[in-house]
C-alpha cells in the first residue's frame, strides 16, 4: 500500500505534468555567479553548489519536438530556472554558437557535458551566471590547461512562481511519502525482533536513546 501511495506522488511531478519525460536527473557542481550589479567587481565570484539538473523532452528520443531543463537546488527551495528550446530555437542558438550537431543529438550532448562535471569537476565546468531580471546563463568551460574554452552556452529564465511553489509542495509531499514509508518498514522491523529476540529489541532502544540525549 505504502509502495502505491509512493508511486501516485512521483505520477504528480509537475516536470511531466504536460506530458514531458525525463531524460536525465543528477545533481552536478555548479559554480554560481550572481551579477545582477554589473557594476560590482566583486559578484565576478562564485561559489561551488551542487544543483539539481533535470532534462526533460516532449516527442520521442530520437526526434524530440521540445526540450526543457530544469535546475533546482536543495539549500534553496525559490532556486528553480528553466531552459526551453524547440527545432526552430535550436537553429538560431547553432547558428550564434557554430555548433556541429542538430536538435535531436543536442540532449545526449547536454548529458555527456553534464556527466563531464561530474566525473572530472577540474577540467569541465559548469558556471551559472544569474543576472537582473529573472535572466541567467550556464556556462559549460573546458580548462585546457594554457587557457579555458567555452564550449556551450545555454540561457534560462526564473521559473514563474505558481511555477515554483507547485514544485515545493511536490518535494514537500516526495519526502513525506519516504518519511512514511520508512517509519513503515522500521515498524514491521521492530515487530520481527520483538518476537525472534527481545531483548534485543530493548538493547537497540538503549542505545537510541543514549544518542538522542547527547544530541
Amino acid at each position: 500500500m505504502n509502495s502505491y501511495d509512493f508511486s501516485l506522488v512521483e505520477e504528480q511531478d509537475p516536470s511531466v505534468a504536460e506530458g514531458h519525460r525525463v531524460l536525465y536527473d543528477r545533481e552536478v557542481p555548479f559554480e554560481i555567479r550572481n551579477q545582477t550589479d554589473p557594476n560590482d567587481p566583486s559578484q565576478e565570484l562564485g561559489t561551488l553548489e551542487a544543483i539539481k539538473v533535470k532534462i526533460l523532452i516532449m516527442g520521442e528520443e530520437q526526434n524530440p519536438l521540445t526540450l526543457r531543463i530544469e535546475l533546482t537546488s536543495e539549500t534553496d527551495l525559490f532556486f528553480h530556472f528553466n531552459h526551453n528550446l524547440d527545432e526552430h530555437g535550436f537553429r538560431q542558438v547553432q547558428e550564434h554558437q557554430k555548433l556541429m550537431v542538430d536538435f535531436p543529438e543536442y540532449p545526449n550532448v547536454l548529458i555527456r557535458m553534464l556527466n563531464n562535471c561530474i566525473k572530472e569537476p577540474h577540467s569541465h565546468l559548469a558556471v551559472f551566471v544569474i543576472e537582473r531580471e529573472g535572466l541567467a546563463r550556464l556556462d559549460f568551460i573546458q580548462n585546457m590547461e594554457y587557457k579555458f574554452v567555452e564550449l556551450l552556452s545555454c540561457n534560462f529564465i526564473a521559473s514563474p512562481e505558481d511555477v515554483i511553489r507547485a514544485h515545493i509542495c511536490f518535494r514537500y509531499n516526495t519526502l513525506k511519502s519516504r518519511l512514511s514509508l520508512v517509519q513503515s518498514r522500521l515498524q514491521d522491523i521492530e515487530s520481527v525482533i520483538k518476537v525472534k529476540n527481545p531483548s534485543l529489541l530493548l538493547q537497540l532502544s538503549k542505545a537510541s536513546t543514549s544518542r538522542s540525549g547527547m544530541k
